[in-house]
């Protein structure tokens, strides 16, 4: 594909605040349009608990033909808790959309921004700069809507197989080495429970047959309860980390709260062909309409759609426009943005103007 390709964007705004965040994302995207080579083109398709309560199903065939055929699929955030499966579980089009298209990497980036408090001491001086890889389509997951529930008991069944985790581990090692070119320490670290399950014994023998097709990835091994311990203490030790679906769940989540809150996370589900680029919050419901969202998580997720597209199509223009996008943010806060979860007044508009300015 070159430069003057428009590449096709399949934009899900989804619930709550979703449209919300994802209107200051496109403008930014537009504005990377007009200074640079690269051309997009949008195509808005509905899916979400919104959908689900008009029609019965949270996304149409439509939306998810359009998801198959475009280059990136970008998501705002879906599922209001009114609104349920007869099962009562909540609708997750996003979780739904990593089953269909084998979406196995789950990639949740932790960077602590100048001028953004971490609940961390010492994190302001030392920096937190890792990334959480959850494996995405099996684990505990793979139980979803499978579970069986009598009146004695509760089952889920946890999966993992050979195929997925060799492809999520060599996905893990190969983003290792690209992060070590761009110099981080280029480390790995696979967070399980081998001391006690068979299937994450199973997992980490895979991982140790991938660290030695990469030797110069430095590769570790940590149980999930050390690892929690030691991201709360020490953050800045860490690079790449991978594990099981639930750990990563679980740990992701726990590391935006470093980096200041799930507004501030960006995430991206990839597989061999498709990716999901997404914010790591919730639909908000308790803040919708009022501006008060912070986009900042939607805007580094199509920053991490460039960088992955660059990467896919080899555009260095698109790799480029992600790094812009990145330090576009980093001198709107480091100049004193604050959105309202930090006590700043704040919102939607003021920081995608400044970020727009920043560009």
């Amino acid at each position: 594909m070159s430069a003057n390709d428009a590449l096709h964007i399949a934009v899900l705004a989804g619930d709550g605040i979703g449209p919300e965040v994802m209107a200051p994302a496109l403008d930014v995207l537009r504005k990377i349009e007009a200074t640079t080579d690269l051309k997009f083109r949008f195509t808005e398709a509905p899916a979400g608990a919104n959908h689900y309560r008009e029609t019965g199903k949270s996304m149409p065939d439509s939306t998810v033909r359009l998801c198959d055929e475009a280059d990136a699929i970008l998501l705002g955030a879906c599922g209001l808790p009114s609104v349920r499966y007869p099962d009562n579980t909540e609708i997750m089009p996003q979780v739904e959309l990593r089953f269909h298209f084998d979406l196995y990497a789950g990639v949740r980036p932790a960077r602590l921004i100048p001028g953004v408090p971490s609940p961390i001491v010492g994190a302001d001086q030392r920096g937190i700069d890792l990334v959480v890889i959850r494996e995405s389509t099996e684990g505990l997951f793979a139980s979803m809507g499978k579970g069986v529930v009598t009146h004695d008991d509760a089952r889920e069944t946890l999966v993992i197989t050979r195929k997925t985790s060799e492809r999520l581990f060599e996905f893990s090692f190969r983003l290792a080495e690209r992060r070590k070119a761009r110099g981080r320490p280029g480390a790995l670290t696979c967070v399980d429970k081998a001391n006690v399950f068979k299937a994450f014994a199973f997992f980490r023998e895979m991982f140790d047959e991938a660290a030695k097709r990469h030797p110069e990835v430095k590769a570790d091994r940590l149980y999930v309860d050390a690892c929690s311990a030691m991201l709360v203490k020490r953050p800045w030790d860490f690079d790449v980390m991978v594990m099981e679906n639930m750990f990563g769940d679980i740990l992701s989540d726990m590391t935006a709260g470093l980096i200041g809150g799930m507004g501030m996370a960006p995430s991206a589900d990839i597989g061999d062909r498709h990716a999901v680029f997404q914010p790591c919050h919730g639909t908000a419901p308790d803040i919708m309409g009022q501006g008060k969202a912070n986009p900042t998580g939607m805007i580094l997720s199509a920053a991490m759609m460039l960088d992955w597209l660059a990467d896919k199509h080899g555009l260095e223009a698109a790799a480029e426009a992600g790094e812009r996008i990145e330090r576009a943010i980093d001198k709107v806060y480091a100049d004193g943005i604050k959105p309202m979860e930090f006590g700043g007044r704040n919102g939607t508009a003021d920081i995608g103007k400044a970020v727009l300015a920043a560009l």
